[in-house]
C-alpha cells in the first residue's frame, strides 16, 4: 500500500490515477446509422478525459494548482502512449504528486531503527549534549551548536540506549552525564533511537502562504477550520520542535515566523506533546535554549 506524505498528496494521486486510467480505456465508438447526424454524446466536451485538467481546478483543498505551480510541484515521469504517472519514491516507499522529493520530508525524517554514533571531545573535553532521565531511558535535552555532538547529526529528543556499549536503561541522570565525562576524548560510542517522543505532519501552505495553525511561544493553540494542519492532523496542546528538520526550540515567536514565512509550499512540521516537551526541557531557561541550542539546517 502506497503512503503519502500529506492528505493533499493522496487526494491528487487519485485523480491523476484516475485520469491515467479513464484515458488507458478503450472508448467505444458508437453505431451510426445512414443519415443520422446527432454529435457524440463527447462532443464539445473539452478533451477526451473525463476529470478536468489540475490546473483547471484553480485552487484545490486551498492549494494553488496553476500550470506552473503543478509543474514546479508535481513530480511526473513519462510512460508508454505519452501516459504520465506520479513518482514512487525511494524513500519509504511515499507516493508524492504533490511534494515531489521535497528536501523538507528528508531533513525531518524520523528514521525506526537504530543507529551508531561516534563522537570525540573538543578542545574543552565536551561533546556539547545535555541529557534527561524520562521513564527509565536517557533523552538528548540540549544540543549545543557547532558542538561534536551536533556535528555528528543528534537532535533534541534522541533516546540514548548505550554509551561505549553499557545499556542505559534505568540510569539516571548523573550516572549518564559520568559516563559521558569518563569516556574517551578521542572516541565515543552511542546507540541512538531517532526521536521516539515526536512525530511529523506534513502539510501545504494556500494561496495565501497559511498552513491553517496558530501558535503561541512554540505551542500550538489553535487549528483553523478545513486548513491544511486541521486536515492533516496536527493537534493543539503539542510543541512545534522542528520546521522542515531544522530544530527551532528555544527561538522566538517572531523567528518562528519567519521560518515558516520562508519555508516552500510543502512544509514538514515535527510536534512532541505537551507534558513530554515540558518535563524534556525542564529546568532549562529560554535563553539557554535560544543561545545554546544547535538551530542549523540539518544536511539531507
Amino acid at each position: 500500500m502506497s503512503l503519502y506524505p500529506s492528505l493533499e498528496d493522496l487526494k491528487v494521486d487519485k485523480v491523476l490515477k484516475s485520469q491515467d486510467q479513464f484515458a488507458m480505456t478503450p472508448t467505444p465508438m458508437a453505431a451510426i446509422t445512414e443519415g443520422d447526424t446527432q454529435q457524440p454524446a463527447t462532443a464539445g466536451m473539452p478533451g477526451s478525459s473525463l476529470y478536468p485538467n489540475l490546473e483547471d481546478l484553480g485552487d484545490y483543498m486551498g492549494l494553488s494548482l496553476t500550470s506552473d505551480e503543478v509543474h514546479r510541484n508535481m513530480a511526473l515521469v513519462p510512460m508508454a502512449d505519452n501516459q504520465v504517472a506520479p513518482v514512487v519514491s525511494g524513500y519509504g516507499g511515499m507516493v508524492r504528486p504533490v511534494t515531489g522529493a521535497d528536501v523538507g520530508i528528508r531533513r525531518a525524517e524520523i528514521r525506526p531503527g537504530l543507529r551508531e554514533v561516534i563522537l570525540c571531545k573538543d578542545q574543552d573535553r565536551k561533546v556539547g549534549l545535555r541529557l534527561r532521565s524520562i521513564d527509565n531511558g536517557v533523552f538528548i535535552q540540549l544540543v549545543q551548536a557547532n558542538s561534536p555532538a551536533a556535528l555528528s547529526g543528534l537532535r533534541f529528543g534522541d533516546q540514548v540506549l548505550q554509551i561505549n556499549g553499557q545499556n542505559c536503561a534505568g540510569w539516571s541522570l548523573d550516572k549518564a552525564h559520568k559516563a559521558l565525562k569518563a569516556a574517551s576524548e578521542t572516541r565515543i560510542e552511542l546507540i541512538v533511537r531517532d526521536r521516539p517522543f515526536q512525530r511529523t505532519i506534513t502539510m501545504h501552505k494556500d494561496s495565501s502562504g497559511h498552513v491553517g495553525f496558530i501558535y503561541k511561544s512554540g505551542k500550538v493553540t489553535s487549528l483553523v477550520k478545513d486548513g491544511s494542519a486541521a486536515r492533516n492532523g496536527m493537534l493543539t496542546d503539542h510543541y512545534i520542535c522542528e520546521i522542515n528538520g531544522q530544530n527551532i526550540i528555544g527561538l522566538k515567536d517572531s523567528q518562528i515566523k519567519d521560518i515558516l514565512t520562508s519555508s516552500p509550499t510543502a512544509m514538514t512540521i515535527t510536534i512532541m506533546p505537551k507534558f513530554i516537551y515540558e518535563h524534556m526541557i525542564k529546568r532549562m531557561s529560554s535563553g539557554l535554549l535560544r543561545s545554546a541550542m544547535d538551530h542549523s539546517v540539518p544536511e539531507v
